[in-house]
């Protein structure tokens, strides 16, 4: 008694940060809990998407990002990837990117599930992405770029860099000019669709319907301009 008495500040000081560290481990917990329920919630989208086979012909293989899964379509075969000539398989997981890190769902990378996508073969491979690596260290976009290269070899493979989404514009100039000089670093062709001006939902990141079909579309064309 007489120790707290004469030290009140001590005492209050311990109990303001008893408190802020029950705060943190708690929001902590909540964010954690957040991330686990959105991740179980893409995986669920990928597996759908992925069961859906669009188009006849040659086996067409998309590895990509929320773009190719569909999330925010009330019908996630029709992302972009289903305007594309061919019998397409969409490999498609939200958040997912070039960089290990883009997504908080642990290894889901492009590189990370190339080896599956591909189970199957493939006589073309298309990469979309770009717009989750917006806030990734261009090292860790290079590491990634390359570890995908590897699990590629031997593919014909066209890389779709990302188009100005409102809400990341400001990252998308240089993302895009990053992953076109990996590209033609690796002998790789790539499609550029920065000077895209399509229609988004509210998010301001994801397309609505019309815009999947424009980005498709646009895509599709210059595939076959690229690959004859």
């Amino acid at each position: 008694m007489i120790w707290s008495v004469r030290r009140p500040w001590l005492v209050g000081a311990l109990v303001v940060l008893v408190l802020a560290t029950a705060l943190t481990v708690a929001i902590g917990v909540r964010a954690q809990s957040a991330d686990v329920t959105r991740c179980e919630r893409f995986a669920s989208d990928s597996r759908e998407r992925a069961a859906t086979v669009t188009g006849s012909g040659q086996r067409v293989v998309v590895i990509g990002d929320s773009w190719s899964a569909g999330l925010g379509l009330d019908r996630s075969a029709g992302s972009w990837a289903s305007r594309l000539g061919g019998a397409v398989h969409v490999a498609g997981f939200s958040g997912s990117g070039f960089s290990a890190d883009a997504s908080p769902c642990g290894r889901v990378s492009f590189a990370d599930r190339a080896p599956r996508a591909l189970r199957g073969g493939a006589d073309l491979v298309v990469v979309e992405g770009g717009l989750n690596d917006y806030d990734q260290p261009d090292a860790a976009i290079r590491s990634g770029f390359a570890r995908l290269v590897r699990e590629l070899r031997g593919q014909r493979v066209v890389i779709v860099g990302p188009a100005t989404a409102p809400s990341r514009a400001g990252a998308v100039p240089h993302v895009d000019a990053l992953l076109a000089s990996l590209a033609a670093h690796y002998d790789l062709a790539y499609v550029s669709t920065t000077g895209l001006d399509l229609p988004y939902l509210p998010d301001r990141l994801h397309l609505t319907p019309a815009g999947h079909a424009e980005f498709g579309d646009y895509v599709a064309a210059r595939i076959g301009d690229l690959l004859g």
